[in-house]
């Protein structure tokens, strides 16, 4: 049984496409919310790339800020490749997560790491799409805490 929850939030994403990708990502991996900030995605009527409709069962909210709407308790993680941030092999995640992105085209700026508790990244030999990025740290998230489960130790 799954313990705690976990969101993703996007900051300023380009297209469609990495939108519909991460919302996927969040329906197969159980996020229970996807924020996003910024104007050059508009919400579209279909995600090309959420072929099992997720939008339909996970809020897709645009937000001015990411700040704004973490909920009490939630721990912002800023994923990105930034000096000093931890590798997610080595990550313990917390039991209550906002995973926050930037751009594919940028990184995270002050603004964004500035009210993250935790920097981390995925160990690569380049920078991953976006869509992968959300992926890869849902499963590791996952991954892990299924593995507590197993052995009953406490999960977080």
């Amino acid at each position: 049984m799954q313990r705690g929850f976990c969101q993703i939030g996007l900051v300023n994403p380009k297209t469609p496409a990495n939108v519909g990708s991460a919302m996927r990502a969040c329906g197969v991996y159980g996020a229970v919310g996807l924020f996003y900030t910024g104007r050059r995605y508009k919400k579209a009527k279909e995600l090309i790339t959420d072929t099992q409709k997720f939008h339909r069962h996970i809020p897709l909210t645009r937000v001015e800020s990411l700040v704004d709407i973490i909920p009490y308790g939630c721990i912002p993680v800023a994923v990105d490749i930034l000096e000093g941030a931890e590798p997610l092999p080595d990550y313990k995640h917390p039991k209550n997560a906002i995973y926050i992105f930037g751009p594919e085209d940028g990184t995270l700026g002050k603004s964004t790491t500035s009210f993250c508790k935790d920097i981390i990244y995925i160990p690569t030999n380049g920078c991953m799409n976006l869509g992968a990025t959300v992926n890869v740290v849902l499963y590791d998230r996952m991954t892990k805490q299924l593995k507590k489960e197993k052995t009953n130790e406490e999960i977080f």
